[in-house]
């Protein structure tokens, strides 16, 4: 299946931040949202309140965001190499580096909050009133919902969070990630996403948070564990969903996350998606090979096989942002991507080991999956400098250390298409979609 995504330009981002504050706010920004779709935000949306306080230059966009990335991949790393069954996702939290946004509604009466959209956490947490250090600036008033209550201990729910405290009557959790730490109380309330509302929905209060990576809204976890969002709603929506994500180069910034199974394209093609028991909430795949243009490149077996025991093999995630590959496949893939563009001098810039100075003709690159195919052309594998003086290969390799053996598909070669899970029937789909 061939898929074309728009390249962009990540000083592109700060020009288009800088128009919408002359020009006003996007008024998409207060599209509501209908039926069971949700808009999806980037962060550096005019619609985010959380983008950049200042436009930054290229180079310092791309080193900040390739710094964010490796703090998410070697969480990833982390997950996949422990030797225990986890229910919910804990430890070093992965939304440092949150990319995409939706809004949803708490409490009665409601109370709109941003969360970040993760595919590879089960947890679902808000900022709560009374929070130390937290940063947003809009804070869920557990105090003013009539239907909001605290979980104690005794309940079951209480023994699927992360570091469960029950040193009072409120059932508690601490999550620690990089330099910072969150401490939570376990509560229920109604939330309404888009037009759906959900009772009895369970989440954590946050009461406490340090450090500087702490990010500033909630999270809604799209993993496959009892306490994510697919557990809780599973007779709504068939533990099924889809999103779209915008190209950073489109102006409103917006795609959508679509909940349940109607709707759904049905001009679509499937891979089988992979169970792993100790890491049951990420969405493994099976990729069988790479392609760059029409070579399908050397990679040992075992740098993509899937092996439930040591976590290896190939997940998709919303929230990394560029694709990352273990060492043996990448170094493959950049070694033929770099024969095949020719008369041209290999610079570096950060992370990124493949960057041109002159303007090249790049090939194509195909993720070949157990019954698709999806083929990337150069606009969707390349980042370029707004100037056209810098093009890098926009991806790398995993993080060189004893857990690296994950291969996650990030979120710039998802955009623009519609990739849809489908959890009851084992399968992720992915289709060409302009996502606006």
């Amino acid at each position: 299946m061939d898929v074309t995504v728009r390249s962009f330009s990540l000083s592109a981002i700060a020009l288009l931040l800088f128009v919408s504050f002359a020009q006003g706010q996007n008024p998409r920004c207060e599209t509501p949202d209908q039926g069971s779709n949700l808009q999806v935000f980037h962060v550096y949306s005019p619609c985010s309140p959380f983008r950049p306080s200042k436009p930054l230059s290229w180079e310092e966009s791309v080193l900040q965001m390739l710094a964010k990335d490796q703090a998410r991949i070697q969480y990833l790393s982390s997950l996949v190499a422990r030797k225990s069954v986890v229910p919910i996702a804990s430890g070093r939290q992965i939304t440092q580096s949150p990319t995409y946004i939706v809004r949803a509604k708490f409490g009665t009466p409601a109370q709109t909050l941003l969360l970040a959209m993760d595919t590879s956490n089960d947890a679902a947490w808000v900022p709560c009133t009374g929070c130390v250090g937290c940063s947003s600036t809009v804070l869920f008033s557990a105090d003013k919902s009539t239907s909001f209550k605290t979980l104690g201990c005794q309940e079951p729910r209480c023994k699927q969070v992360p570091n469960p405290s029950c040193s009072g009557p409120v059932c508690g959790f601490n999550i620690t990630y990089g330099s910072s730490t969150v401490a939570a109380n376990l509560g229920v309330d109604n939330i309404t996403l888009a037009t759906d509302s959900v009772s009895g929905y369970t989440f954590g209060c946050i009461q406490k948070a340090t450090g500087s990576s702490v990010p500033p809204q909630g999270l809604l976890g799209l993993g496959r564990g009892p306490l994510s969002l697919l557990s809780q709603t599973q007779n709504l929506y068939q533990s099924t969903f889809s999103y779209c994500l915008p190209s950073f180069k489109t102006l409103n910034f917006s795609g959508s996350l679509r909940l349940g199974p109607v709707g759904q394209p049905t001009r679509i093609k499937y891979t089988p998606l992979l169970k792993n028991p100790r890491r049951s909430s990420l969405y493994y795949v099976n990729l069988v090979a790479i392609r760059v243009g029409r070579k399908i490149v050397d990679i040992p077996p075992a740098a993509l096989a899937f092996n439930p025991t040591t976590g290896a093999g190939t997940v998709i995630d919303s929230g990394t942002v560029f694709t990352r590959l273990v060492a043996p496949a990448y170094i493959a893939v950049r070694d033929e991507f770099r024969r095949r563009v020719r008369n041209a001098a290999v610079t570096s810039l950060g992370g990124f080991d493949t960057c041109y100075s002159v303007p090249i003709v790049a090939p194509t690159i195909t993720f070949m999956f157990t019954g698709m195919n999806v083929t990337l052309p150069p606009d969707n594998l390349l980042i370029h400098s707004t100037s056209g003086s810098t093009t890098c290969l926009a991806m790398a390799a995993a993080p060189d250390n004893v857990n690296s053996v994950l291969n996650v598909i990030a979120n710039m070669q998802q955009q623009n298409h519609r990739v849809l899970f489908d959890v009851p029937n084992s399968r992720l789909g992915v289709a060409r979609e302009l996502c606006t």
